[in-house]
């Protein structure tokens, strides 16, 4: 009797020793190539005439769209856009799919209860009955000898990574495009007020040319050339009505809402435009946008598949273990455990080259997402010195567009005395009109694409989806 409890001891002493030798064996054994970074060659500078050190990480998005009236159209994009719902939704799945990987790394454990009654009646005159009453513990664990399963919950955390790289960026692009919008708009309801107020002009002139034409001071023919620059300018107004009502549709898409109807901020002219924004270095750019982050995640994802892929043709073990009662009465069920282990190796021996052909297609792959991550990199830089030298061409362009009215408006009121102390004709006089009317709005459009040029600057450096 104390030779079988001994047995029994030592028995389940090795039992222990093997599983934690395994154990020991599937942590230190990992066949495939470790992740290396992709070279980039990255140059010195993001832009030939770009010298700044410094980046505009410190930099968040309402300190740069000062406008509270556009800070709150942000913040309901943010939480309302159906692009951002859906990226969040997406997060949770590959949430879930990154802790669904790692529990394939320990041993699962279930437990079941079964009771039966059979009633046999060989011959029609020999019933019996019998019962049957069990509960068992199973455990089955796949130890992970050469790194598949760590593999697979590599490329997991990689892809729940990405996909959370892949939101920031949309968060980015949507403060972007709502930002975008916002200046859009506000530039049609400013060039609106120009054209508005050009009409009341044109009526004025109607009225002046009539009254001198009434007193022979003019031909009638100056009445008719102001009523057809009236009716002219009268034509402008839907026009830009209808692309009011466009713009406010799109910003109510990015919004997420059915609303078309918000209260006017600043104009144009109000809007906070800082003299620079600090571009800083190559190595800083990729730290900044998530969408090259979320580049290089997918290329982290498909090199731990070529490990999958390599580790799903060696063996593979898996441990199977059992402990129970049973027995046919309750009163003796305590006193009938049973146990056992198992183990099953699986070995692949000829799948006709699937398995080799599948490695070579995960490595395709890798070779796929390299490129694709030093695509995004290239033009993550072509797309950044662009916005740096827009930038700066913008401010020029605005500051030139800004001189030309202030001297096409200061020859209009010499033109309207010349022409009022009849000096010139009205023909002279609706040309100086007409080219006030122009540079009115090309420095409206210029100041608007002055902003805009600071939208793309400021998105192309990765600046607006750190919340």
């Amino acid at each position: 009797m104390k030779n079988n409890k001994l047995f029994y001891i030592v028995q389940q002493k090795a039992v222990v020793l093997l599983l934690i030798g395994l154990i020991a064996l599937a942590s230190s054994c990992k066949v495939g190539k470790k992740y290396v970074k992709p070279e980039l060659d990255l140059p010195d500078k993001l832009e030939v005439m770009s010298i700044d050190s410094t980046t505009i990480d410190d930099l968040q998005w309402w300190e740069l769209y000062t406008d509270t009236v556009l800070q709150q159209l942000v913040y309901e994009a943010l939480e309302s856009n159906k692009d951002v719902l859906i990226a969040s939704a997406r997060l949770k799945q590959y949430m879930a799919a990154k802790r669904i990987a790692s529990a394939d790394l320990f041993p699962h454990l279930g437990a079941d209860f079964h009771a039966e009654r059979e009633m046999e009646n060989y011959g029609g005159d020999n019933e019996s009955a019998s019962t049957e009453l069990e509960v068992r513990a199973s455990l089955t664990w796949e130890i992970d000898l050469w790194g598949n399963i760590r593999w697979g919950r590599e490329a997991a955390i990689a892809d729940y990574l990405a996909t959370q790289e892949a939101q920031r960026a949309l968060q980015m692009s949507i403060v972007a495009e709502v930002a975008e919008t916002y200046f859009v708009l506000t530039a049609l309801y400013d060039e609106l007020n120009i054209v508005q107020q050009t009409l009341e002009a044109r009526q004025e002139g109607v009225r002046l040319a009539d009254l001198r034409f009434r007193g022979g001071l003019t031909s009638e023919t100056s009445v008719q050339q102001a009523e057809v620059e009236l009716a002219k300018t009268m034509t402008l107004v839907p026009v830009l009505e209808r692309k009011i009502r466009i713009s406010k549709n799109n910003l109510a898409l990015l919004l997420g809402t059915y609303k078309s109807e918000w209260v006017r901020g600043k104009g144009l002219d109000e809007q906070y435009i800082p003299d620079a924004l600090p571009a800083g270095l190559p190595s800083e750019l990729l730290e900044r946008r998530p969408d090259i982050r979320a580049a290089e995640q997918s290329v982290v994802a498909a090199n731990a598949m070529v490990g999958v892929a390599t580790t799903n043709r060696f063996p593979s073990l898996s441990l199977t273990g059992r402990f129970g009662r049973e027995n046919d009465e309750l009163g003796e069920f305590l006193k009938s455990p049973y146990w056992f282990i198992a183990g099953d190796v699986l070995a692949p021996i000829f799948q006709a080259g699937k398995l080799k052909a599948r490695q070579k297609e995960s490595e395709a792959r890798l070779e796929q997402e390299v490129y694709a991550y030093q695509r995004s990199v290239l033009q993550a830089f072509q797309e950044a010195n662009t916005a740096i030298m827009t930038f700066r061409k913008a401010k020029e362009v605005y500051d030139a567009q800004a001189n030309l009215e202030d001297a096409t408006r200061k020859y209009q009121k010499l033109a309207e005395l010349q022409y009022l102390n009849g000096v010139i004709n009205y023909l002279d006089l609706l040309d100086a009109q007409r080219n006030l009317f122009d540079a009115e709005i090309k420095r409206n459009n210029a100041r608007r694409d002055e902003l805009l040029s600071m939208v793309y600057l400021y998105k192309a450096l990765g600046g607006g989806w750190n919340l």
